[in-house]
């Protein structure tokens, strides 16, 4: 029998619940957990450890422009010092995730439905591309550029992405580099792919996502 969407998403969760130590941009800490210290340590319980922030996705239609959601330490502090942390991605038909790196930690993609067209550039200029369907996983590599794109015309997709940092970061690639007018061919030539991917990447670009 068919899974549902909400079925997927918890199947999602549940494959990406482990441990990401190995791959950890967090130093090591010397308890079992770090407390804020507005935090009354006497008063801790169950729910310092349980984060909400993703319950609105499940019952929410698809967003209409690509969506992050995420739970990294910012948005709940009991991570901190964990050496992990999530998002969810949603992406809208043609959508794209622009160009970006996570300078703290490699992203394991996880795509729960839909279908995306991904890739990373190494540090010579090696262009990795993959078509992932639904139930696939994807490695970007700590630091490196990368992008995704929902390449299909009238469905959505959603993934969840687990980072090893609990607070990976984000660095857009400055918009100078897509809109300076310089051509879509020079382009496509230094990041080794074709003109048809540039213009993608240009249609979705949006310095904030």
């Amino acid at each position: 029998m068919a899974l549902t969407v909400k079925q997927r998403f918890f199947l999602t969760i549940l494959v990406l619940a482990f441990p990401l130590s190995a791959i950890s941009g967090d130093p090591d800490i010397i308890s079992d957990f770090v407390v804020p210290m507005e935090v009354n340590n006497t008063l801790l319980d169950g729910n310092f450890f349980t984060y909400t922030g993703m319950r609105p996705l499940i019952n929410s239609d698809p967003p209409t422009n690509f969506t992050v959601t995420k739970a990294t330490m910012a948005e709940f502090p009991a991570l901190n010092g964990q050496s992990v942390s999530y998002a969810v991605l949603q992406y809208p038909a043609g959508s794209v995730n622009p160009p970006h790196t996570h300078p703290r930690a490699t992203e394991l993609l996880f795509l729960s439905y839909g279908v995306l067209e991904v890739g990373f550039v190494d540090t010579t200029n090696k262009l990795f591309t993959q078509r992932l369907q639904a139930g696939d996983i994807f490695a970007f590599p700590k630091g490196l550029v990368h992008y995704q794109f929902n390449c299909a015309e009238n469905d959505f997709a959603v993934a969840v992405s687990a980072f090893g940092s609990a607070a990976a970061g984000t660095v857009s690639v400055p918009s100078t580099v897509l809109a300076t007018g310089i051509d879509d061919e020079i382009l496509a030539k230094s990041f080794k792919t074709d003109v048809y991917t540039i213009q993608k990447l240009k249609a979705g670009f949006a310095p904030n996502a």
